[in-house]
Protein backbone atom coordinates (compact mmCIF):
# COMPACT_ATOMS: atom_id res chain seq x y z
CA UNK A 1 0.00 0.00 0.00
CA UNK A 2 1.62 3.51 -0.83
CA UNK A 3 -0.21 7.01 -0.07
CA UNK A 4 1.29 9.43 -3.35
CA UNK A 5 0.40 12.79 -4.27
CA UNK A 6 -2.90 12.43 -6.76
CA UNK A 7 -1.97 13.04 -10.45
CA UNK A 8 -4.37 14.45 -13.09
CA UNK A 9 -4.62 10.55 -14.28
CA UNK A 10 -6.16 10.15 -10.84
CA UNK A 11 -9.25 12.60 -11.19
CA UNK A 12 -11.45 10.14 -12.94
CA UNK A 13 -10.80 7.61 -10.17
CA UNK A 14 -11.39 10.23 -7.53
CA UNK A 15 -14.65 11.38 -8.53
CA UNK A 16 -16.06 7.90 -8.62
CA UNK A 17 -15.19 7.02 -5.51
CA UNK A 18 -16.69 9.85 -4.38
CA UNK A 19 -19.40 9.27 -6.41
CA UNK A 20 -20.15 6.17 -4.92
CA UNK A 21 -20.67 7.90 -1.62
CA UNK A 22 -23.81 10.50 -3.13
CA UNK A 23 -26.68 8.00 -2.84
CA UNK A 24 -26.03 6.61 0.87
CA UNK A 25 -26.82 10.22 2.21
CA UNK A 26 -23.67 9.55 4.61
CA UNK A 27 -20.22 11.17 3.71
CA UNK A 28 -21.64 14.25 1.79
CA UNK A 29 -23.63 16.82 1.08
CA UNK A 30 -23.57 16.49 -2.51
CA UNK A 31 -27.18 15.20 -3.83
CA UNK A 32 -26.22 14.14 -7.14
CA UNK A 33 -23.02 12.50 -8.66
CA UNK A 34 -20.47 15.14 -9.85
CA UNK A 35 -18.28 15.15 -12.89
CA UNK A 36 -14.62 15.15 -13.67
CA UNK A 37 -15.29 18.46 -15.51
CA UNK A 38 -17.07 20.11 -12.50
CA UNK A 39 -13.67 18.64 -10.19
CA UNK A 40 -11.53 20.24 -12.56
CA UNK A 41 -10.90 23.41 -10.34
CA UNK A 42 -11.19 21.86 -7.04
CA UNK A 43 -8.18 19.36 -8.40
CA UNK A 44 -5.81 22.22 -9.11
CA UNK A 45 -6.87 24.00 -6.23
CA UNK A 46 -4.89 21.08 -4.18
CA UNK A 47 -0.65 21.91 -3.92
CA UNK A 48 1.73 19.09 -2.45
CA UNK A 49 3.60 22.02 -0.26
CA UNK A 50 0.40 23.23 1.28
CA UNK A 51 -2.92 21.90 0.87
CA UNK A 52 -2.19 18.50 -0.92
CA UNK A 53 -4.37 15.62 -2.19
CA UNK A 54 -3.24 12.25 -1.35
CA UNK A 55 -4.42 8.70 -2.97
CA UNK A 56 -3.68 5.61 -1.56
CA UNK A 57 -3.15 2.34 -3.99
CA UNK A 58 -2.38 -1.21 -3.33
CA UNK A 59 -0.61 -1.51 -6.50
CA UNK A 60 0.40 0.85 -9.16
CA UNK A 61 -2.80 2.84 -10.58
CA UNK A 62 -5.14 1.50 -8.46
CA UNK A 63 -6.46 3.91 -6.33
CA UNK A 64 -8.64 2.02 -3.58
CA UNK A 65 -9.17 5.76 -1.56
CA UNK A 66 -7.98 9.36 -1.07
CA UNK A 67 -7.36 12.13 0.65
CA UNK A 68 -7.72 15.98 1.11
CA UNK A 69 -6.69 18.88 2.79
CA UNK A 70 -8.06 21.96 2.37
CA UNK A 71 -7.93 25.86 3.50
CA UNK A 72 -10.46 26.20 6.39
CA UNK A 73 -12.97 29.28 5.93
CA UNK A 74 -10.08 31.16 4.03
CA UNK A 75 -8.98 33.97 5.72
CA UNK A 76 -5.23 34.34 6.68
CA UNK A 77 -5.94 33.77 10.68
CA UNK A 78 -6.70 30.23 10.06
CA UNK A 79 -3.73 29.20 7.52
CA UNK A 80 -2.86 26.81 10.05
CA UNK A 81 -5.84 25.08 9.68
CA UNK A 82 -7.14 22.52 7.34
CA UNK A 83 -10.58 20.50 6.41
CA UNK A 84 -9.65 16.72 5.83
CA UNK A 85 -11.51 15.08 3.50
CA UNK A 86 -10.89 10.98 3.22
CA UNK A 87 -13.10 8.97 1.14
CA UNK A 88 -12.26 5.38 0.37
CA UNK A 89 -13.65 2.94 -2.26
CA UNK A 90 -16.66 0.35 -1.21
CA UNK A 91 -14.97 -2.10 -2.22
CA UNK A 92 -11.84 -1.39 -0.08
CA UNK A 93 -13.91 -0.32 2.75
CA UNK A 94 -13.06 -1.26 6.80
CA UNK A 95 -9.42 -2.76 5.68
CA UNK A 96 -7.71 0.16 7.30
CA UNK A 97 -7.31 2.84 4.46
CA UNK A 98 -9.36 5.47 5.93
CA UNK A 99 -7.06 5.13 9.12
CA UNK A 100 -3.92 5.10 7.23
CA UNK A 101 -4.61 8.31 5.33
CA UNK A 102 -5.92 10.01 8.39
CA UNK A 103 -2.39 9.11 10.57
CA UNK A 104 -0.46 10.14 7.24
CA UNK A 105 -2.62 13.36 7.36
CA UNK A 106 -1.66 13.98 11.24
CA UNK A 107 1.86 12.99 10.80
CA UNK A 108 2.94 15.24 7.97
CA UNK A 109 0.26 18.27 9.05
CA UNK A 110 2.86 20.21 10.87
CA UNK A 111 5.15 19.84 7.85
CA UNK A 112 2.66 21.28 5.78
CA UNK A 113 2.26 24.55 8.26
CA UNK A 114 -0.86 23.11 10.03
CA UNK A 115 -1.38 23.09 13.55
CA UNK A 116 -4.57 22.07 13.58
CA UNK A 117 -7.27 19.54 11.17
CA UNK A 118 -10.88 19.77 11.70
CA UNK A 119 -13.20 17.18 9.79
CA UNK A 120 -17.00 17.48 8.84
CA UNK A 121 -19.09 15.07 9.56
CA UNK A 122 -22.97 13.60 8.98
CA UNK A 123 -23.60 13.15 12.96
CA UNK A 124 -25.36 9.75 11.35
CA UNK A 125 -21.77 8.83 9.57
CA UNK A 126 -21.06 6.43 12.80
CA UNK A 127 -17.95 5.22 10.68
CA UNK A 128 -16.16 8.24 9.91
CA UNK A 129 -17.46 9.57 13.61
CA UNK A 130 -15.70 6.77 15.03
CA UNK A 131 -12.43 6.57 12.80
CA UNK A 132 -11.84 10.85 13.62
CA UNK A 133 -12.58 9.77 17.27
CA UNK A 134 -10.18 6.68 17.45
CA UNK A 135 -7.29 9.46 16.38
CA UNK A 136 -8.26 11.34 19.33
CA UNK A 137 -10.08 13.89 17.30
CA UNK A 138 -12.89 16.04 20.05
CA UNK A 139 -16.03 16.92 19.56
CA UNK A 140 -15.68 20.62 19.10
CA UNK A 141 -19.27 21.68 17.61
CA UNK A 142 -22.55 20.71 16.86
CA UNK A 143 -24.74 21.95 14.33
CA UNK A 144 -28.00 20.32 14.40
CA UNK A 145 -30.42 20.22 11.39
CA UNK A 146 -28.47 22.28 8.98
CA UNK A 147 -28.25 19.89 6.25
CA UNK A 148 -31.19 19.00 4.21
CA UNK A 149 -31.02 14.95 2.78
CA UNK A 150 -34.03 14.61 0.99
CA UNK A 151 -36.83 14.70 3.05
CA UNK A 152 -35.18 14.61 6.21
CA UNK A 153 -32.73 17.31 8.46
CA UNK A 154 -29.18 16.03 9.05
CA UNK A 155 -26.92 17.48 11.70
CA UNK A 156 -23.33 17.98 11.44
CA UNK A 157 -20.36 17.56 13.97
CA UNK A 158 -17.09 19.44 14.07
CA UNK A 159 -14.47 17.16 15.13
CA UNK A 160 -11.15 18.68 15.54
CA UNK A 161 -7.64 17.62 16.34
CA UNK A 162 -4.26 19.95 17.37
CA UNK A 163 -1.17 18.62 15.96
CA UNK A 164 1.02 19.19 19.00
CA UNK A 165 1.69 22.54 17.81
CA UNK A 166 1.96 25.14 20.61
CA UNK A 167 -1.30 27.37 21.07
CA UNK A 168 0.31 30.42 22.75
Amino acid sequence: MRIRDALPEDLAAIVRIYNDTVPSRESTADLEPVTVQQRGAWFIGHTPERRPLWVVEQEPGVVLGWCSLRDFYGRPAYAATAEIGIYVDAGARRHGLGRTLLRAAIARGPELGLSTLIAVVFAHNAASVGLFEAEEFERWGSLPGVARLDDRLADVLILGRHLGVSRG
